[in-house]
């Protein structure tokens, strides 16, 4: 079983769902296709709009539901991280990298994630990128060097026409059986599509 993962790393609910989305792929023995995407392509096409360009109450309201879910989940997430929003495209091709060289790229998006919303670090950052790398097991330069490789910037272009071409609006989004589930919160009908199959 296959779960496509459409993903900005600098999402907080991406972040927020990343542990669980692991858990469940876990228990049914299911691989997951991390595709980070350019929001900036998918916005414009879907009727989405940057979070500096929304209204006054989304922005609020957003403030409410990701302390509602940090609490929730009991994982710590600052409201205001210091390095958001960060350009992801390198870090995004790490990911990929990681995939594309049997590699857990799941684990290292979570990680950068992780980076963004827990640790303030920042994830546009070559030498931070260059260490979380490292201290999640990785040659850094070896991944760096895949990472600059111009197949996998097309790679990192593909997967956002893709999540384009299947529908996606926003992050995360998470396909099984060609059945889109949006947000952190459908993780559950996630889990029970897979234990229906």
């Amino acid at each position: 079983m296959k779960i496509d993962y459409f993903l900005s790393l600098v999402s907080p609910y991406a972040y927020l769902g990343g542990d669980e989305l692991a858990n469940i792929a876990a228990k049914h023995d299911a691989e997951v296709n991390v595709k980070p995407i350019d929001l900036s392509q998918i916005f414009p096409k879907t009727g989405g709009l940057p979070l500096a360009k929304r209204a006054p109450e989304r922005q609020a309201y957003r403030l409410t539901e990701l302390t509602r879910w940090s609490r929730y989940l009991n994982r710590p997430l600052n409201l205001h991280p210091r390095f958001f929003p960060a350009a992801e495209g390198l870090a995004a091709r790490m990911v990929l990298a990681a995939g594309q060289t049997g590699g857990d790229a799941l684990q290292l998006a979570n990680a950068f994630g992780r980076a963004v919303w827990a640790e303030e670090r920042n994830i546009a950052d070559t030498p931070t990128l260059l260490e979380i790398a490292a201290e999640n097991g990785y040659d850094a330069a070896s991944l760096m060097e895949a990472a600059s490789l111009a197949e996998t910037e097309s790679r990192y272009q593909t997967c956002s026409q893709e999540a384009l071409g299947k529908g996606v609006f926003g992050v995360p989004t998470y396909i099984f059986n060609e059945e889109l589930f949006w947000g952190q919160d459908r993780l559950l009908f996630l889990d029970r599509a897979l234990a229906e199959t």
